[in-house]
Order: structure tokens, then sequence, then C-alpha cells
């Protein structure tokens, strides 16, 4: 007797439409019912809020943009407030005998000194350093977004696979538990033609063996349906005790892939890890004339006023609060650094040259993925057909079986040949229309959308 048992273990593929990540510990939200039914869609919309990964990119955006502000700000006034107290020891006052025969102090003995102080720095010329490092950040923060929209699509593609592997799984459990209702019944016939001395026990014992191995691929397939389950919570921060239930079917399927030029035509455009790399690029460069600005003259003007006790600047000193002001024009220019501002340009150009390499490799795999994608739909599109044949096939060879095993003219065995046929054939097209959904969306990932 020969018994198929490679269907027994197509849920071990079935199994593998499943994330292989691991739930991670997180407060749930308690928005959702015990069971809930969701579309596609509303899994998407409630995952893409709840997504704790899409919230920390945000707050990285969120991060760079204020590093923007703060580069802007570089080129505005800055106004600082200055206080200071100096206990100084004490000395021999300094004075001049006037003709008069009077002793004038001219550096009197004042232990306590008091500064007040109105600072302000205004660089109004930096060559383009400031410049250059805004338009990096600014850059950054384009490529932040990017890095968003990615994660975006990833988390899209994830609650995808995740949804049409609870959808396969629980048709696969359907399909399994149909395949051991037919196996007991016919169990049960086998048994009655043994009791009637028509068939050798050996052929209910084989019976029995296989109707064990579908009990098992039962066990395999409701939980492999549980850890898709928890996967799908997961990913949408739905509570461990949901049952989520999906309202979408297996069918209708979808269409046939666009010609791959068509593709290709707006995947390059519309890959947001294509558009994050391009601005990274660009800020590359930006660091690159930051750095060169650095050996540049650079102007600012400095001013402030002081308010102070002694003040300093006011002659003879005298133990009482007396105001002065000044104002400058200073002018910077970095002769020689030891070859510091070289090595900083040397760092940026290289970092620059690394990032356009990166976007290159980029351009080379994207046309691969895409065509990949394509073909990968195109196969699993032609596999539904041909396992609609053969689970047909393999229902009316199962039928004419049993009524020749009714007639006497087949072997329990050849029955129990037909039910395992059966099993596999619809196993397998359970499993090419989850291909099909599951290709169909990683070929909406490749093009961007």
């Amino acid at each position: 007797m020969r018994l198929h048992r490679r269907s027994f273990v197509i849920l071990t593929t079935l199994v593998t439409l499943v994330s292989a990540g691991r739930p991670r510990a997180q407060e749930p939200t308690r928005t959702l019912p015990a069971i809930v039914r969701l579309t596609l869609a509303e899994a998407l919309a409630r995952g893409a809020a709840e997504s704790h990964r899409l919230q920390e990119f945000e707050a990285r955006r969120a991060a760079a943009e204020a590093a923007v502000a703060g580069r802007e700000a570089a080129d505005r006034p800055h106004v600082t407030a200055i206080g200071t107290y100096t206990r100084t020891n004490h000395i021999e006052e300094f004075g001049l005998i006037l003709p008069t025969g009077q002793r004038r102090i001219i550096f009197p003995d004042i232990p306590d000194n008091y500064r007040t102080r109105l600072d302000v720095q205004w660089p109004i010329f930096t060559a383009g350093r400031t410049a250059a490092l805004t338009n990096a950040s600014r850059r950054e923060v384009e490529a932040l977004g990017s890095d968003l929209a990615a994660a975006r699509q990833d988390l899209r593609l994830e609650i995808t696979r995740a949804y049409w592997s609870i959808v396969t799984l629980t048709e696969a459990v359907r399909v399994v538990e149909a395949g051991t209702r037919r196996m007991d019944a016919h169990l049960d016939e086998a048994r009655s033609r043994l009791d009637a001395g028509l068939i050798p026990p050996n052929e209910v014992l084989s019976v029995e063996a296989q109707r064990a191995r579908q009990e098992v691929a039962l066990v395999e397939a409701r939980n492999a349906r549980a850890v898709a389950m928890a996967d799908l919570r997961r990913l949408i921060d739905a509570p461990d005790t949901a049952d989520v239930v999906p309202a979408d079917a297996l069918e209708p399927l979808p269409a046939a892939p666009p010609a791959f030029d068509v593709l290709m035509a707006g995947a390059r455009p519309a890959r947001s890890e294509r558009q994050a790399l391009s601005r990274r690029v660009d800020a590359a460069r930006a660091r690159v004339d930051a750095a060169r600005a650095t050996d540049r003259p650079t102007v600012a003007i400095a001013g402030g006023v002081d308010y102070a006790r002694p003040n300093p600047r006011i002659l003879p000193r005298r133990n009482e609060w007396d105001p002065s002001w000044d104002l400058s024009v200073n002018a910077t220019w970095s002769l020689w650094d030891g070859g510091r501002t070289r090595a900083q340009v040397a760092e940026a150009d290289a970092t620059r040259r690394a990032a356009e390499q990166r976007l290159e490799e980029f351009d080379s795999l994207l046309e691969l993925e895409v065509r990949q994608r394509r073909l990968d739909l195109e196969a699993a599109l032609a596999a539904v057909a041909a396992a609609g044949e053969a689970v047909r096939s393999a229902a009316e060879a199962r039928r004419v079986v049993a009524e020749r095993f009714r007639a006497g003219v087949a072997t329990s065995l050849e029955v129990l040949d037909a039910q395992v046929a059966l099993l596999q054939a619809e196993l397998d097209r359970t499993r090419a229309y989850a291909t099909v959904h599951l290709a169909a969306a990683r070929l909406e990932r490749a093009v961007g959308r």
C-alpha cells in the first residue's frame, strides 16, 4: 500500500506563511471586543494607528525637525545675561598726593566685586557653513519622512501576511476536519466489512493509522492558526483574549499584474527607501560643503552692556555701580589648524561616496525585486488554476473508488489512497490561494504602494 504521507506534512508549508516574529510584551489596548470581524483594510488601519514602530519613526522625525530649528537659530543674534560676584584679598591702596596736599586714591581696596552684563553675539557671515548644515538637517528630516513611509509599507505587508495566514490556516483546519469526517465514515464502513469477514484486519488497521495521522495534522493546523492569530493581535495591538475573525475570504483572487515596464516606471520614484537614500546623499553633500567652509573667514558682531561695582573700565575705581557698553566687529580666519579641516572634508566626502554607492546598489536590486515579485504572482495565479483542476479530479476519483468499494470491486486501501489524494489536493489549493494574495501584497510592496 502506498499512502500519500506528503499530504499530512503540507501543513508545515502552510505554517511558513505565518510571520516568524516573536510577540513582544506590550500594554494591549482594550478597544476591541472578545470576538471581532475585521476586513484586511480595517486591520491595516488599526495597525497603522496603534503601531509603536511608526510612533518611534515619528518621534525621530520630530527630533530631526527640532535639529533643523537649532541649525537655523545659529544665524540669529544670541543674547546672554551674565552675573558674577568675585571676592578678592585686601590690597594696599594706591593713590597720589595732590598739590593741595590731599591724597587721591586711584586704586582703592575693594574686595567685593559685582558685575552684570547683557551680552549680544551675532554671526553675520559664516562662509556658508551654517546654511550647509541647515540644508543637511532638512534633508535628514525628509529622509526620516521617507523612512516612516517605508515602515508603514513594511507594517502593511506584515499585517497582510498575518491576516492571510489566519484565513489560510482556518481554511486548512476546515479541509482537514472534512477529511477527518470522511475518514471516520470510511473507518466505520471498514469495520462493518471486517465484522462481516469481507476484508482482512490489516486494512482496518491501515485506516485507523491514517485517521490518527489526520488527527495530528488537525492539531498542527489549529496550533498554526493560533500562532498566526497571536501575531496579528500583536501587529494591531489587540488584547490577548480577542479572537480576530477575518471577514475577507480567499476568493476573489487579485488581478493579473501589469507589464514589467509599467511596474518599473512607477517603482523607482515611488519606493520610500530610495527617496530616503536620495535625501541622505543630498545631506552628505551639504556636510561636505559645511566642512570646506571651516577654513574660510567668519565675521560676527559682538556687544554688550556692563553694570558693575566697581566698574573696571572707569578710573579711578570706586565702590559704586557704574554702567558701560562696548560694540565690536570680529573677523576670524583659521590660517593653519594642523590638517583638521582637511580631515573633516575627507571624512564627509567619503560618507557622501558611501551614500551614493548605496543608492546605486538599491537601484540595481530594485529591478530584480520587481521582476521576481511579478513572476511569483503569475506563477501563483497559474498554480490556482491547476490546483482547482486537481481538486475536481481527486474528488471524482474518490467518488468512483467509493462506489466500487461498496460494490465490492475495490479494496479499502484504494479508498484510503483516494481519500488522501483528495485531502492533499484541497490543501494544495488552499496554499495556492494564499500564495496568490501574499504574492500580490509583496508585488505592491516592491513597487512602493
